[in-house]
């Protein structure tokens, strides 16, 4: 309950956060959107290690199954119960793919897709040490939060949020949506894509509405990963 209400009250005195006109006067139905989920050892950006990485594009209600992507992400160190969680054994952790393979093919969206997250300031946490890590900089990409939109909406029929109210899944229920698998990124990622349609639907039933109309719900961000080279003017 603490959790969601602190979001609240940073959401409630948001102003706007500037994003690129050409993507604020898109209209919603037509933004293309790239839904991404990361399995993690933990729930701390600055620890936390990426055991998996799952992606899944769509746009208008509709999803390209073509762009599904799934990944098991080489980890070492102590995973505690991570990989119990997430079905993943140690064996497969241990043979996953570098990080830079994913962090990279993920870098070709930048520019012509909303990165859409239930939860972005996790996701985007970890990936911003990962990008710092790797070298790698990106100095503006748009984000849509699913959690955020889901808080925002809640905060208007009540005051106190009752605990686990803005999970994936009871977001998913909430909208009538079908159980989904969890704790595999791609599923979850899959899951988060098809709740933002429903939300959308909800938000914008006659799709008269654009980008920029989200701003005041506080769901839409410009973030950056990485850090900016030292001769970087």
């Amino acid at each position: 309950m603490g959790f969601l209400n602190q979001l609240w009250r940073r959401l409630s005195g948001h102003s706007g956060i500037p994003i690129p006109q050409a993507i604020g006067a898109i209209q919603l139905r037509d933004i293309p959107i790239l839904a991404i989920d990361l399995e993690l050892t933990s729930l701390d950006p600055q620890t936390a290690k990426v055991l998996s990485i799952g992606w899944v594009s769509g746009k208008g209600n509709t999803v390209d199954l073509s762009s599904c992507y799934y990944q098991v992400i080489r980890a070492k160190g102590d995973l505690a119960q991570s990989p119990v969680i997430h079905g993943l054994t140690d064996e497969e952790v241990r043979q996953g793919t570098h990080v830079q393979q994913s962090v990279e093919a993920m870098q070709t969206y930048i520019g012509s897709h909303i990165w859409l997250f239930h939860n972005t300031s996790l996701d985007i946490g970890v990936l911003n040490q990962v990008a710092t890590n790797l070298g790698i900089y990106v100095p503006a990409i748009v984000t849509l939060d699913t959690l955020k939109l889901a808080v925002y909406e809640l905060k208007k029929q009540q005051q106190v949020l009752p605990p686990n109210s803005a999970t994936l899944s009871v977001c998913r229920d909430r909208l009538n949506l079908p159980a989904a698998p969890a704790h595999n990124a791609l599923d979850d990622a899959l899951a988060t894509l098809t709740l933002w349609f429903a939300q959308q639907q909800k938000l914008d039933p006659h799709g008269k509405l654009h980008v920029k109309d989200l701003q005041h719900t506080g769901a839409i961000e410009v973030i950056s990963l990485g850090k900016p080279p030292q001769n970087a003017t």
